[in-house]
């Protein structure tokens, strides 16, 4: 049995606030805003593979009791890519109108086009939105030179109803951010913040922390260490399905608590590699399945885990404590 069952189990003892409170007070500045966990939320879908208000709506009532800061909508784990327009604002705006109250929205961005990038920044500041997250255009990769991306970003800021975050994630655009972009791009008063869920290595972009431009974790992979070296939090697909296991990794990294949170980091990558790791966004589905959430099946061309997967996993989260 795992020596991290209490700790799993303990169903965010922590309240929807309290991430928030203890690093800037009742009424968080903008940047503080940021300081603490965010689920990269999944769009449940049903058979016929529409999107399942009533699963979505389930999940954020339960997140809503969870001590989650908020939610990345429409990010990788929420298939942003498999969903037509009026679909992302529609799960936007389901997302908005139903998290709880002091709970934070960021509203993903993976457009090729500049001028759709715009126009989906705009309504998602109608929605309600607190922050756009924007992936660098992939498509024309070949183009994408520091000075190409800076003017996009920054003319994008420039007009953006709502503060901006750049989104480094190669993996998925085949586009890297280089620390001296996202320096010149930290000054813009409208970009506030950056999410890294690239390999190569937060740590590069730790020193431009500060309380006008916060580096958040993309990955519970490195969340301890990232707030170690003075992050504020993260964006980690963890959180989907075991919250309770994310926010006590947070936690470490908010007291620095070295001698609990470096053994606690080294399990959660174990945890998060026979998860994410091994299986991507239908694993993370899965996970949800078994931790009690509506992961569903994910939309074609991905496919679900088959009996044999999902047994292993379940036998796995079993032993690590992670299920009852």
């Amino acid at each position: 049995m795992s020596e991290h069952l209490d700790v799993a189990a303990s169903g965010g003892e922590t309240g929807p606030s309290v991430a928030v409170a203890s690093v800037a007070g009742a009424t968080p500045s903008l940047d503080a805003k940021l300081a603490g966990v965010f689920a990269p939320i999944c769009t449940p879908f049903a058979r016929d593979e529409d999107v399942d208000d009533r699963a979505l709506r389930d999940n954020l009532a339960r997140y809503a009791e969870s001590g989650l800061l908020g939610y990345l909508a429409l990010g990788s784990n929420g298939e942003n890519r498999s969903l037509t327009e009026d679909e992302r604002l529609h799960v936007l705006d389901e997302i908005v109108r139903h998290k709880a109250p002091g709970q934070v929205v960021i509203a993903g961005a993976t457009y090729d086009s500049q001028r759709e990038t715009e126009g989906f920044l705009a309504a998602a500041a109608d929605l309600g939105a607190d922050f756009g997250l924007v992936l660098s255009p992939g498509y024309f990769r070949k183009q994408m030179t520091d000075e190409v991306l800076f003017r996009y970003f920054s003319t994008l800021a420039d007009t953006s109803p709502i503060p901006l975050l750049l989104y480094n994630a190669p993996g998925f655009c085949g586009v890297t951010l280089s620390p001296a972009l996202v320096g010149r791009l930290a000054v813009h008063p409208n970009i506030v913040g950056m999410k890294d869920s690239a390999s190569s290595g937060i740590e590069q972009f730790l020193p431009l922390q500060s309380p006008s431009f916060n580096v958040l974790a993309g990955s519970a992979n490195f969340l301890f260490p990232a707030m170690m070296g003075g992050s504020v939090g993260g964006t980690v697909s963890l959180a989907n399905s075991f919250p309770a296991v994310a926010l006590r990794l947070f936690q470490y990294g908010l007291a620095r608590d070295e001698t609990h949170g470096a053994p606690y980091q080294e399990w959660v990558c174990r945890v998060n590699h026979a998860i994410s790791g091994s299986y991507g966004v239908p694993g993370v589905k899965a996970a949800m399945d078994l931790a009690g959430f509506n992961g569903g099946i994910p939309r074609r061309p991905l496919l679900p885990l088959g009996p044999t997967q999902v047994a292993s996993l379940r036998e796995y989260l079993s032993a690590e404590g992670l299920l009852a």
